[in-house]
């Protein structure tokens, strides 16, 4: 089934120019570029350190193996503290960045990371067998009785493995939010077990050198960030805000609207289009903090999500009991208005997707040009739908409902449309995405077929 409306034009409002859009849309991918930049050139600065400290001196030419394998260890502990800056969710990346970027970058990194680490224990080993003349294994098995930080360096290495392994796997078994954070905390006993052997058997860092305080300054920076804004920030939030549970409300299509109020949120500065982590403070949930997408625009004392059962944890948020205290993290994302380079907007969701559009639809200008694309199996499964017709109506947006089982692309099977057919101009407009990664790939697909360009184009991934 299809349904379209169309209303009329409200009085007009300030736009921001077109031309201001492209602007800060360029900055926001400079800043995505510059920030993998600078992490390399972090470890280019590390590797000159350990050449000023005389890392080429040889008296032969295989010793030049040995210092190419101190070169990859420095440039795989940058990567991987560069892994841990990334998680820190600081807001100085988050906002210029974007979570999905940072995710993305995280995961490129971090299998760098790993490679170059195995590559540095790797040569690292075998030169120090080659000088003792030891075969690589009986060196290996020598290094781990010679000192306990050079046992806890390897036994790092391992964990790191295990965590490569893991996170393969989860990709292909599809593996639930909850093992895969469990997993991921494998990280941080891994770093600090690799330190020690840095500090203590490195001679680059032995001393009060530049090199160490360089090394030490990176140290801070990375679980400083992580500290901060993991740990200190969400809990001074929860203090100074009382945050908490006001109302609970069950969807016909089994989602759960969930209300949270608290003192002076707007000084969260959340963004319609945003999402945020959520710690449910019960005795059953309190382990977990789960991402999901603000369902109504924030207001000075509240915040409001819609959670559809997709897992245990989402599943079991419809019984959350009024007055359970939640501890925020965020807002994050720039899944929002001001990514927009053109001067109109597409909004195009599914399933639960729909609640960034709904937020994002609540804070639009009548002004300019809006086409909203509902897609749902039934009109059972489409959350908010009412709640979306209504803001369509206020904001003289386009509204088209897709219903019916899917066929080879995203739309209906027997309504097989594409998104140009719908939207005129959409060449001219800004593309939202929000759904099932899947579905989601094939409306991008259709929208750069359309003409739409790729910057234009906005998703946001809850990247794990």
């Amino acid at each position: 089934m299809t349904s379209s409306t169309t209303h009329g034009t409200a009085p007009a409002r300030p736009r921001i120019p077109t031309a201001d859009r492209a602007r800060r849309a360029a900055r926001r991918t400079w800043w995505a570029d510059g920030l993998e930049a600078a992490i390399w050139f972090a470890a280019a600065i590390g590797v000159a350190l350990m050449l000023r400290a005389g890392g080429l001196l040889a008296s032969a030419p295989i010793d030049y193996v040995y210092s190419a394998g101190r070169a990859l260890g420095i440039v795989a502990t940058v990567l991987m503290l560069a892994q841990v800056l990334l998680v820190a969710r600081a807001p100085f990346i988050e906002r210029s960045v974007g979570h999905d970027r940072t995710t993305a970058l995280h995961t490129k990194l971090g299998k760098w990371a790993i490679v170059l680490m195995l590559a540095h224990a790797a040569v690292i080993t075998s030169m120090y067998g080659y000088y003792d003349g030891r075969g690589p294994f009986a060196q290996a098995v020598a290094l781990f009785t010679q000192s306990w930080f050079l046992a806890t360096a390897q036994v790092a290495l391992a964990l790191f493995l295990v965590v490569l392994a893991l996170s393969l796997a989860i990709v292909r078994r599809r593996w639930r939010y909850e093992r895969w954070h469990t997993v991921h905390l494998i990280v941080y006993v891994a770093v600090a077990a690799a330190v020690p052997h840095q500090f203590l058997e490195g001679s680059t860092f032995r001393g009060f050198s530049a090199a160490a305080w360089y090394w030490l300054s990176l140290y801070v920076v990375a679980f400083g960030a992580l500290l901060a804004f993991r740990v200190v920030r969400p809990l001074a939030r929860l203090r100074r805000h009382g945050t908490h549970v006001s109302h609970v409300r069950r969807e016909p299509d089994g989602s759960a609207t969930i209300t949270v109020t608290g003192r002076d949120l707007d000084r969260l500065r959340a963004q319609p289009g945003q999402f945020m982590l959520w710690r449910f403070l019960d005795g059953t949930r309190w382990r977990e903090a789960h991402p999901f997408s603000l369902s109504a625009a924030p207001t000075g004392d509240a915040l409001r999500l819609t959670v559809k059962p997709s897992g245990d944890h989402s599943r079991s948020l419809a019984d959350v009991e009024v007055g359970t205290r939640v501890m925020v993290e965020g807002p994050l994302g720039v899944f929002t208005d001001a990514a927009r380079c053109r001067g109109g907007v597409v909004l195009v969701s599914a399933g639960v997707g729909i609640t960034p559009m709904r937020t994002l639809l609540e804070a639009h200008d009548p002004t300019e040009p809006c086409a909203v694309i509902v897609r749902a199996r039934s009109l059972g499964e489409a959350p908010l739908l009412d709640e979306i017709t209504e803001l369509a109506a206020r904001a003289r947006a386009e509204l088209t409902v897709l219903i019916g089982e899917r066929g080879s692309g995203w739309a209906p099977r027997d309504k097989d449309v594409s998104l140009a057919e719908l939207v005129g101009d959409l060449s001219d407009r800004d593309v939202f995405i929000c759904g099932p990664v899947p579905w989601a790939d094939q409306v991008e697909r259709d929208a750069l077929a359309g003409g739409v360009e790729p910057r234009a184009i906005h998703r946001e991934r809850f990247g794990w």
